[in-house]
C-alpha cells in the first residue's frame, strides 16, 4: 500500500501543482521552471557529489571509516535523481538534500531510523571484522 501511495500519490500531487502554476505563470514559464531545476540541481548534486567522494576517498586513504560520508553521499545522490525528475514537489525535496544543514539532519534522522530498527531486531546485519 505505501509504495502504491508513492508511486501514484507523489505524480497526482506533482500534476496538480504544475497545472496550478502553469495557470499562475503560464505554461512556457512553467516548463522554463522545470528546465532550470534541473539544470542547476545537476550541476548543485555533482559539485556536491564530488565533494562527498572526496571526502570518503580521504578517510579511507587515513583508515576512517567513511560511514556518515557514504550515507550523505547517498543523499545527494537521490537529491540529484530528484531534481531531473519533472515536478515542483520533487524539486523541493531534492533541493532540500542538496544544502547541507538540511542533508546533515536528515542523514542524523536516517542513521537514528536504521540503528532503532536493527536495536529492536527489525534487521538483521552482519559485522565486519
Amino acid at each position: 500500500m505505501p509504495l502504491g501511495l508513492l508511486f501514484v500519490g507523489i505524480p497526482l500531487i506533482e500534476l496538480a501543482l504544475l497545472i496550478y502554476i502553469g495557470n499562475y505563470l503560464g505554461v512556457f514559464n512553467t516548463v522554463l521552471l522545470v528546465i532550470v531545476t534541473g539544470l542547476v540541481g545537476a550541476a548543485l548534486a555533482r559539485s556536491q557529489g564530488f565533494t562527498a567522494l572526496s571526502k570518503i576517498r580521504n578517510n579511507m586513504a587515513q583508515g576512517t571509516p567513511p560511514g556518515d560520508d557514504i550515507l550523505q553521499g547517498g543523499l545527494i545522490l537521490i537529491g540529484g535523481l530528484l531534481l531531473l525528475t519533472p515536478g515542483v514537489l520533487t524539486d523541493l525535496i531534492g533541493f532540500a538534500l542538496l544544502i547541507p544543514p538540511f542533508r546533515i539532519r536528515a542523514a542524523a534522522a536516517l542513521k537514528a531510523f536504521i540503528m532503532n530498527k536493527i536495536r529492536r531486531g527489525d534487521v538483521r546485519y552482519h559485522r565486519i571484522q
